[in-house]
């Protein structure tokens, strides 16, 4: 089987165009470098247009695609109030790290290595998707909140942000439609069974440490590795 991965790159004739060496390698061997080309000039921008931040500052939910200095990648999901994902100017995102599972997978990696990817997905109204690739830099809530006074205090403490990553913004893109699943917004279905902690219908649990409200053993590694241990 013919193998395109892991190969010399040859000199990169199209570093002049957006993307990276490795993408223009693969578009030159599949043959759609006229597509990418059409693509890259009707689509990639380097800043937020204004229907861009409109579709950002409506966003509940983004996903975020980082990787450490040797190219270990993580990929996570971000969520919040609609505006959690502030658009500071049309090269500027802002959002809050809220207090999550201790590990700091995505800020330890934009520690050492600052280029991240967002994608930010319209599954119920349009449809449609938004790319946001850029440098991040990690901001205390103290010094943001000093450059930018207007951003609001949240109300629930477990929206209170730890740190904030700020994205400069070099490429923005639309995600198209065609692959996109419609889907309906439905209210939390509160938890069942003998012990569970029950939500009211709209509660979501922010910045908890309740092992059941936050998944419990969902996937039941927890408990291989107890079995594991005891034999």
């Amino acid at each position: 089987m013919d193998r395109l991965s892991g190969g010399p790159l040859h000199q990169d004739e199209r570093a002049d165009r957006p993307g990276s060496h490795g993408e223009h390698e693969m578009q030159r061997a599949l043959g759609t470098t006229g597509r990418a080309d059409r693509f890259y000039d009707e689509q990639v921008v380097d800043r937020l247009n204004p229907r861009m931040r409109e579709f950002v500052a409506r966003q509940e939910m983004f996903f975020l695609a980082t990787s450490d200095s040797t190219g270990q990648c993580d990929s996570t999901f971000r969520a919040g109030p609609a505006g959690f994902l502030h658009v500071l100017d049309d090269t500027t995102l802002a959002y809050p790290e809220y207090r999550g599972n201790g590990v700091m997978a995505s800020l330890g990696n934009i520690r050492e290595n600052p280029h991240v990817g967002l994608l930010m997905i319209d599954f119920s109204v349009d449809r449609i998707g938004l790319h946001v690739n850029g440098r991040a830099h990690l901001v205390t809530d103290d010094s943001m909140r000093r450059s930018h006074p207007e951003l609001p205090a949240d109300p629930l403490p477990g929206r209170r942000p730890q740190m904030w990553v700020e994205v400069e913004v070099e490429e923005a893109y639309i995600h198209c439609s065609k692959h996109i699943p419609r889907l309906v917004r439905t209210p939390l279905r509160p938890q069942t069974g003998e012990g569970a902690t029950r939500a009211t219908v709209g509660e979501q649990a922010w910045g908890t440490d309740d092992v059941k409200r936050k998944g419990g053993d969902y996937f039941e590694t927890a408990n291989a590795k107890h079995n594991q241990a005891v034999r």
